[in-house]
């Protein structure tokens, strides 16, 4: 109970047994406070310049002290959470501001599975499960691109809304056309295509796809590969999965490679009315 920070106040409200009353404040100048810091010769004396054994002024009353706990709150340190939280639910609930660009917009995704975490404004996947961009592919050929910034079970490529992003992996449906870890293309539980063997992407490659509504196509670090597949039906979207510590970043502008001719970053619908 007798402890050097709380000593002050129980005197203050207590008589000692002897009956004489013995003011808190005559022990004050002899009792170290619990937020002033005491340091030197000079501070035990009680006197000295800030820094040199001096003791930082405090404030004493709990109003001073609540308002000294409300500065700090407000400070950028540690920042005004009644102001920011509104704002990260509404980006999540509205998508990306306009000022994002396109790049933003397409990584604003559509749904995502109950596992999946999504870091970088949405452009990073990592944890378990698939994620549908919010961007559909309406013009005729369009292209992007994923990075590979950690090994796992992935795969990237097109899916409708139909989808179900909590079970991986996809390709297992009619409604998902993706090329998985392994190289292999999958639709509707068929291998549709295959890498060759010697180039299967690693941590570090990136990764870009082509779709023209007939057919998908792969391209690693620039090069095609050369293996078309498709089947899949419908209004389509950007896919990926990730599972065992895969880490995968989306590109929808700003390629790290040059899109090959004809195909171009996915375009949006303009509200006309």
């Amino acid at each position: 109970i007798f402890r050097p920070g709380r000593l002050p106040f129980i005197l203050r409200c207590a008589r000692p047994a002897w009956g004489v009353a013995v003011p808190a404040s005559a022990l004050r100048t002899h009792l170290p406070h619990p937020r002033r810091t005491y340091s030197g010769a000079r501070a035990r004396a009680g006197g000295g310049a800030e820094g040199s054994g001096a003791v930082s002024p405090q404030p004493r009353s709990c109003r001073q002290r609540q308002r000294q706990r409300q500065r700090r709150r407000r400070s950028p340190r540690y920042g005004r959470l009644g102001v920011l939280l509104p704002a990260v639910l509404q980006r999540w609930r509205d998508g990306p501001h306009p000022s994002e660009g396109d790049a933003g917009r397409a990584a604003g995704h559509a749904a995502h599975g109950t596992d999946v975490v999504i870091v970088k404004n949405g452009r990073r996947i990592c944890g378990t499960g698939g994620c549908l961009a919010s961007a559909p592919l309406h013009q005729n050929k369009s292209y992007f691109e994923f990075k590979i910034q950690s090994t796992g079970i992935w795969g990237i490529g097109v899916a409708t809304q139909k989808v179900n992003l909590n079970q991986i992996p996809l390709g297992r449906d009619v409604h998902s056309l993706v090329m998985r870890n392994d190289g292999a293309l999958y639709h509707n539980n068929e291998e549709k295509n295959r890498l060759p063997a010697n180039s299967l992407p690693q941590e570090g490659d990136v990764v870009g796809i082509t779709y023209d509504h007939v057919e998908l196509n792969v391209y690693l670090n620039g090069k095609n590969m050369h293996c078309p597949a498709s089947g899949i039906r419908g209004t389509v979207y950007p896919v990926v999965y990730v599972d065992d510590s895969a880490i995968l970043d989306c590109q929808f502008s700003e390629f790290y490679h040059t899109p090959p001719p004809g195909f171009e970053k996915i375009l949006f619908e303009q509200q006309i009315f």
